[in-house]
């Protein structure tokens, strides 16, 4: 089997990945009242997590591009679906917060942009590793605990409390942690966590719906000053 094919195979798989995700929620959703705010940390979650399949790829040929197929595809729906979903639409009701199809056009935009990137710009590199734990970990999991446990509430730009932060610290370094070990059996560990300290202030003063944005770009520059 050509590597061609071969990457053409495991990309297929990944689209499969993503959209199964997405598709369970979306019946959990509908069919069996699941909460709709954690289906849609879930698909986020799940989502960033879609990096492990780099390790299928065969790096010697450059369709090792096209593990960005699932994040490309849905990047063209969401744009689609942002204008035209109807309120019972699939993403709409597993990747928004209130049901408003325009919410695609924000958080999960920017979400899929940045695995864009992470997948060409930066593959298998420590900084996409760390910057999508991050990211897809930490903030995936910060409003759910934030919104059950958060008894100390802060606002910056937008109402977050301790408790969310903390969560999104912890499992953002987790998550960074684990995807580098995946990869590399030679870790920074202390940088790590000193990104995750930095997400984690960036997370706090960003703006509502912007965090998937602001998140990865303060790694990159963080990543590339160190470096």
């Amino acid at each position: 089997m050509t590597p061609l094919i071969y990457n053409i195979i495991i990309a297929i798989l990944s689209i499969v990945y993503v959209f199964a995700v997405v598709g369970i929620m979306d019946f959990l959703v509908k069919r069996k009242n699941f909460p709709q705010d954690i289906s849609r940390k879930i698909v986020h979650i799940a989502a960033g997590s879609w990096l492990l399949i780099w390790l299928l790829f065969d790096d010697s040929h450059w369709s090792r591009y096209l593990n960005i197929a699932p994040a490309f595809i849905w990047t063209v729906l969401l744009l689609l679906k942002g204008f035209t979903a109807s309120s019972d639409d699939e993403a709409v009701k597993t990747m928004t917060r209130t049901g408003d199809r325009r919410e695609l056009l924000k958080g999960p935009l920017y979400f899929t942009l940045v695995m864009c990137l992470m997948g060409t710009v930066f593959y298998k590199t420590p900084l996409a590793l760390t910057a999508m734990g991050i990211l897809g970990w930490g903030d995936g999991l910060a409003p759910v605990f934030g919104k059950r446990f958060g008894k100390h509430k802060y606002y910056i730009l937008s109402e977050k409390s301790i408790e969310g932060s903390l969560a999104f610290l912890i499992f953002g370094f987790f998550g960074a942690l684990i995807f580098n070990l995946f990869f590399y059996e030679s870790i920074d560990i202390g940088f790590i966590l000193g990104l995750a300290i930095l997400a984690t202030f960036i997370e706090a003063v960003s703006p509502k719906d912007f965090d998937n944005l602001l998140i990865p770009l303060s790694i990159i520059l963080a990543y590339l000053l160190y470096y």
